[in-house]
């Protein structure tokens, strides 16, 4: 029999778990993205606020605009631990800060997007937002396993961005800044991007850092090597292969 509906070549069904939530331990402009790590039941909305422009040439029905659109979303966490401190996972952390806080405290800088097990990820299906949280304790039976049920409130508008999933597995780094703008020999930069698991090296006009950090898939921390203030490209080797250079204007 024939399916009377026809689908185009290369069209696959998505599924539930082709979804990435990161938290940003960093500041807003220097971001430092960690994937939160073993999330279930993924949930966002985009709630609509919404204006009165009924009528009388509405004969009373009602008629409203969207005049704003905001984020939510709903998820649950395993609370997995680390034995040598006893701490949750730093995702994890800073949720459950945020969830006891007040104030600027109780706001975190968070990012989504889409992350298919094969295939292209979707570069209309990422976003960016601060959100307040609540946060409960699931799972309180004698002998089940930790979990958390996280609610996520956006506060003000929600900003698209690109997608910043490139792919499981090697795949060659990408850079999208070195911050701050003009360190000088010695000093300390942040290298942000995507790809940077297994880094084998990292270079500033050609000459190896002396000492860097991968902190995560997305930040590398990195010392600039001497060299003579100016332009120079910065690039970022993994197994898979170096990045495409970033031009950075160091200092003296």
């Amino acid at each position: 029999m024939t399916n009377p509906v026809s689908l185009p070549a290369g069209a696959t069904l998505g599924k539930s778990f082709e979804h990435g939530l990161d938290v940003n331990l960093g500041t807003y402009g220097a971001p430092v993205w960690q994937p939160i790590r073993r999330i279930s039941g993924w949930a966002p909305t985009y709630p609509p606020v919404t204006t009165d422009v009924a009528t009388y040439d509405d004969l009373g029905s009602p008629n409203e605009d969207v005049s704003g659109r905001g984020f939510a979303t709903a998820f649950t966490v395993q609370g997995n631990r680390l034995l040598s401190t006893g701490l949750y996972l730093p995702e994890l952390e800073k949720i459950l800060a945020a969830a006891k806080a007040k104030g600027e405290g109780a706001i975190l800088d968070v990012r989504w997007y889409h992350k298919p097990e094969n295939g292209t990820p979707n570069p209309n299906d990422a976003g960016r937002a601060y959100v307040r949280v609540e946060a409960s304790r699931q799972n309180t039976g004698n002998a089940e396993n930790e979990v958390y049920s996280v609610t996520l409130t956006g506060k003000g508008s929600f900003e698209p961005i690109a997608n910043p999933f490139t792919g499981w597995g090697e795949t060659i780094p990408v850079l999208s800044s070195v911050t701050p703008p003009t360190a000088g020999d010695g000093e300390m930069v942040t290298i942000t991007g995507a790809g940077f698991l297994g880094a084998t090296a990292v270079t500033v006009d050609g000459d190896p850092v002396p000492e860097f950090v991968v902190v995560n898939a997305s930040t590398i921390i990195a010392t600039l090597p001497t060299g003579d203030a100016g332009a120079v490209p910065v690039i970022v080797t993994t197994p898979a292969g170096p990045s495409t250079a970033l031009v950075y204007t160091r200092g003296a």
